[in-house]
């Protein structure tokens, strides 16, 4: 068989990265599961038209479809079908489909693979792992939910730093001062201003401007007036009062400005006292998706700024309706596979070995594998990673096995006297040397050796 030709944008990580990604997870989970969200899961596809109901393109979908389809069987229900692309939309169809089984405010985490076609780059991949948080009310949700969202995964963050992840800076902005801002100024076209000013950081002001006044109706007054208001960013109070005193200068008082401005603040406010210096006011962040209505949120790796953001998100008043009843929410949605991608690539972090075996028993010769399994076994049953050598090669060779294997303990059953008593097990360390007896049902490695650990490289 020839050697495969690689796919692009499709992530699969060695052994000891699938290690630093499991731990990014079971961080991710933990802490979420601390503060009171639920697990789910949703499927992996859904009808086409609820994928491209919400902002994105259709060429970023993959459709799914049988490679024989038949002519003349029926169509399906629900039409076409498409992978998901994030996981906000299959959950607020989850949340509609199960609303009466549902306590709200609904709790939830989710983590899942997605899918999307667009062009691969540093930390941009086709298919990618994330994990969302979500807070869903019937028909209303208080702000406070807001200020909560952030702070959870700040946490996450904060734990994961002691691993070597960079600090991070959540990006925070409100709809409602945007829109509010834009419309004091005149401008009508508010999610157009929004998509416009969504791209700052990618083609410049300039090109900003110029695209304000093609493609929204902006003067050129207006549209510096937009780059003046994303211009302002800081993590205290001091952030409302300069959009204030510029909303004063140009004009642009509007009552959904101050209402907006009324929650950034307590935001800001809430973060400087539970998550001092990771929370910064933004007035830049738009986030393109147009169902965003309250609070969104943009985050960046300190030193890492080209990889863009690495977790996102807002508040939804309007995503998942009924008709009759609308559920609005909060979410975030971190960038696993993202940020594994720059953890590794920059040599952030290692796996302190990429195998789960902390002893390696040996086998004296094949006749005597059982004795080697059953020590095996008893080390397991007290919760060790073993696993039993592949051949019952000379020692030496055996420690080198172990040895390629990253696995520190290499433990060799007693010898067997000529009246059939075995002799005491002994356990050597492959990286110091030292051997010492022991009793396998109370030996056991310490605990930094008994599991892979995840830990900083240092420079």
């Amino acid at each position: 068989m020839a050697r495969p030709t690689p796919l692009s944008g499709f992530p699969e990580w060695l052994p000891d990265g699938r290690i630093v990604e499991q731990h990014v997870l079971d961080v991710l989970r933990r802490t979420f599961e601390l503060h009171g969200f639920a697990g789910i899961e949703t499927r992996a596809v859904e009808p086409l038209d609820q994928l491209l109901r919400k902002g994105e393109t259709s060429k970023e979908v993959y459709v799914l479809r049988r490679l024989h389809e038949d002519p003349d069987a029926p169509p399906e229900r629900g039409g076409q079908l498409g992978l998901h692309f994030d996981l906000t939309v299959p959950f607020a169809r989850y949340v509609l489909e199960n609303a009466g089984h549902l306590a709200f405010p609904f709790r939830r985490y989710q983590i899942q693979k997605a899918w999307r076609g667009e062009r691969p780059q540093d930390g941009r991949f086709r298919e990618f792992v994330q994990a969302d948080i979500d807070v869903v009310g019937a028909g209303s949700l208080p702000y406070h939910v807001e200020v909560e969202i952030p702070l959870v995964v700040a946490a996450a963050f904060r734990e994961l730093q002691t691993i070597g992840l960079p600090p991070v800076r959540i990006l925070v902005n409100n709809r409602k001062v945007a829109e509010g801002f834009y419309r004091g100024l005149g401008l009508e076209d508010v999610e157009g201003v929004l998509r416009s000013i969504d791209k700052l950081d990618k083609i410049g002001p300039a090109a900003v401007a110029a695209l304000l006044v093609a493609e929204t109706g902006a003067s050129e007054e207006q549209a510096a007036a937009c780059l003046e208001l994303a211009s302002i960013s800081g993590s205290d109070e001091s952030v409302i009062d300069r959009v204030r005193d510029l909303a004063a200068a140009k004009g642009a008082a509007h009552e959904l400005l101050d209402a907006g401005l009324v929650e950034l603040g307590a935001l800001v406010r809430a973060a400087a006292e539970r998550a001092p210096g990771v929370v910064v006011a933004d007035l830049k962040i738009a986030r393109g998706l147009d169902y965003y209505t309250g609070s969104v949120y943009e985050t960046i790796l300190v030193g890492h700024e080209g990889l863009g953001s690495i977790c996102s998100g807002g508040r939804y008043d309007t995503l998942a309706s009924d008709g009759a009843n609308t559920y609005p929410g909060v979410g975030l949605s971190v960038g696993v596979s993202r940020l594994v991608s720059r953890l590794l690539s920059a040599g952030l972090v290692r796996a302190t070995r990429s195998v789960p075996s902390a002893v390696l028993v040996a086998v004296t010769n094949e006749e005597q594998r059982h004795r080697s399994d059953a020590i095996a076994d008893t080390l397991r049953s007290r919760g060790i990673p073993v696993e039993v050598a592949p051949a019952a090669a000379k020692f030496g060779k055996q420690i080198r096995h172990a040895d390629r294997r990253g696995i520190p303990f290499v433990l060799f059953p007693g010898e067997i006297d000529h009246d059939g008593t075995a002799g005491a097990d002994q356990v050597k360390d492959i990286r110091s040397g030292e051997q010492i007896e022991v009793d396998v049902q109370v030996w056991a490695p310490g605990e930094d050796d008994l599991w892979p650990r995840v830990v900083a490289v240092t420079p």
